[in-house]
């Protein structure tokens, strides 16, 4: 599904990622993991598109219906249209934007992108009320200006809300559990979960175990110092959390 190869990027002429290599097969739930400034909202921007960051060598293959892109050569426009999908760490509000008007207007762009037919709004409304449910969204949120005024777990699930009626094939979350509290966490988990299958792969970017207790990624990765420095299956993000980062970090760099 997606394949990142010697990607090197940085930030302001600061080197941030220096040599990246990851691999995510369609249908898995990746975690990456790591101590502060090791990279990880860097990578997530750089696989949206984010203006800032600077790709000075490596590639990105996302595979799609039609072959593999890579992102690299895409605007962020294009990027959404092939299935890239960013849940941020702090989401934007957007006063004066209809949460529904803003939400149907991506989809029918997307849509248009790919050759399809644009939903009407009976038929968005009906898809609509369907992925509300899944985050338990209250209804008189999905009329209210994009994230204004909403709480941070209302931030969350309006996120993950998002990404229901979008349909990505690549889901990144930066970070979601952010800022929720226990019953919050719960119900944002659930709704990533529902959304997990064949034809989506997820990035979970995090800092902290307990979200995987909820979310339990296929495979757990650890980035140091802008590389993936280790490899492991959900035990690995146990041990993380029990050991902390100063040993792995110590390894990397000898």
């Amino acid at each position: 599904m997606l394949t990142i190869e010697n990607l090197h990027a940085s930030v302001d002429g600061n080197a941030i990622l220096k040599g990246l290599n990851l691999r995510l097969e369609a249908g898995q739930v990746h975690a990456i993991m790591g101590p502060n400034g090791a990279g990880k909202s860097t990578l997530s921007y750089v696989l949206s598109g984010r203006e800032g960051y600077e790709v000075t060598d490596g590639t990105i293959l996302l595979d799609t219906p039609d072959g593999a892109v890579d992102l690299l050569d895409m605007e962020i426009e294009e990027r959404a249209a092939a299935g890239v999908f960013l849940a941020f760490q702090y989401p934007v509000a957007i006063p004066g934007v209809s949460n529904l008007h803003f939400l149907r207007t991506a989809l029918n762009s997307i849509r248009k992108a790919r050759g399809e037919d644009e939903l009407s709004g009976a038929q968005f409304m009906k898809l609509a009320r369907a992925k509300a449910r899944t985050v338990e969204l209250p209804k008189e949120l999905l009329k209210r200006a994009v994230n204004d005024g909403f709480s941070g777990g209302e931030k969350k699930r309006n996120e993950i809300f998002q990404m229901a009626v979008l349909e990505p094939r690549l889901a990144i979350l930066d970070e979601t559990d952010s800022g929720l509290d226990i019953d919050a966490l719960r119900i944002v988990s659930e709704g990533v979960n529902a959304l997990r299958g064949p034809e989506r792969s997820m990035l979970v970017i995090t800092h902290y175990q307990r979200l995987l207790d909820h979310i339990v990624p296929d495979v757990v990765h650890v980035l140091v110092d802008g590389r993936i420095v280790k490899t492991g299956d959900k035990t690995l993000a146990l041990e993380l959390e029990a050991k902390g980062y100063d040993e792995i970090r110590q390894a990397a760099a000898i």
